[in-house]
């Protein structure tokens, strides 16, 4: 199990609670599969800054996108949580809410942008229908005049012509207006944070670019909450805040992303941003992570990285890290404590 060492008494500060959306505690999910159980989760324990952009990257199979349908209490039939997991939620731990109580938390206080989000609208049904639907189903009037306005102004917000939008059918918008309109969906009932899976998957550079900024301009406006799931460290740069280095269930760094970026202290992190390509520099240093992802099933001991590191000693071998903070809000897991040598 991983734990912040000289962490703040959250629970005996309320200044320092109330700087928090959500707060997750030793989080651990596993997956049920026919060749063992997968531990996809494991032990994470980190804290989501209010009104802030708090981004988890990782490779593919890290658990970014397991620690989101945790929140959501949407993960497939063989996820199973830990008992001992909180994810707390205005103090109250999400994991133990009643299916009635999850309902009203999805949507009005947490929504999310899914992967390849543009492929979930209905076809058949119109634009201003599918958004309306939600407002509807959580008990709201959609034709209050609150609803009408909100509705204009949050396609607005994405760069979208409201009156042309709204009287569409999917099929009528490209990738990158569907997808702008899955994040105006979103917002529709003032929720407290909003979840961004990968929120610009099978769209083109300039798209990507282009939703970025989109994004990058609501969280200035609006101040509200995201946590972004992604693996490209450009699109990281351009938004986060806060930035949560993922592998293989853990994180390994955490720290505010001009940090991470200047000031990089776990050997995963320093191999991720090395693989960059980039039109600065010797190009002929830019090289992968050596190695491949481990199994979940069966994870290396100690530390789960020690087969890909650079750095990898005994201890690595013999000893999971501590997740230590090393000052300035700056966490790693790692034997080195920062030190590479």
């Amino acid at each position: 199990m991983t734990e912040f060492q000289k962490k703040p008494d959250i629970n005996n500060n309320s200044d320092i609670k109330n700087s928090f959306c959500i707060e997750f505690k030793n989080v651990c999910v596993d997956y049920q599969v026919r060749e063992g159980l997968v531990k996809s989760v494991d032990g994470i324990t980190f804290d989501v800054k209010k009104g802030k952009i708090t981004a988890l990257i990782g490779e593919s199979g890290s658990g970014k996108s397991t620690i989101t349908g945790a929140i959501l209490r949407i993960l497939a039939p063989n996820g199973k949580i830990s008992p001992e997991s909180e994810i707390l939620f205005e103090g109250k731990d999400i994991l133990k809410m009643s299916p009635h109580e999850v309902r009203n938390f999805r949507w009005r206080k947490a929504s999310m942008v899914f992967q390849a989000a543009q492929n979930a609208l209905n076809p058949t049904v119109r634009i201003k229908a599918q958004i309306l639907d939600t407002v509807i189903d959580h008990g709201y009037n959609p034709e209050s005049e609150e609803y009408r306005q909100r509705l204009e102004e949050l396609l607005s917000m994405v760069r979208l012509e409201p009156k042309r939008v709204l009287n569409a059918f999917p099929h009528e918008l490209s990738g990158g207006m569907r997808q702008r309109v899955i994040i105006a969906m979103s917002m529709i009932l003032k929720p407290e944070f909003i979840i961004l899976d990968e929120p610009t998957t099978a769209l083109d550079v300039i798209t990507q670019s282009y939703i970025f900024d989109i994004l990058k301009e609501i969280h200035e406006k609006t101040g509200q909450t995201m946590i972004f799931i992604t693996h490209d460290m450009s699109a990281v740069a351009k938004l986060a805040d806060t930035i949560g280095v993922m592998y293989a269930g853990k994180i390994f760094e955490l720290c505010d992303a001009d940090l991470l970026f200047d000031r990089p202290l776990h050997p995963y992190t320093i191999g991720l941003l090395n693989s960059i390509p980039s039109i600065e520099g010797d190009e002929i240093k830019r090289k992968p992570v050596k190695g491949q992802t481990p199994d979940l099933i069966n994870k290396p001991s100690g530390c789960v990285f020690h087969p890909r590191c650079d750095y990898a000693e005994q201890m690595c071998i013999d000893k999971e890290p501590e997740f230590l903070d090393l000052g300035g809000g700056h966490f790693v897991a790692c034997h080195k404590g920062g030190k590479l040598e």
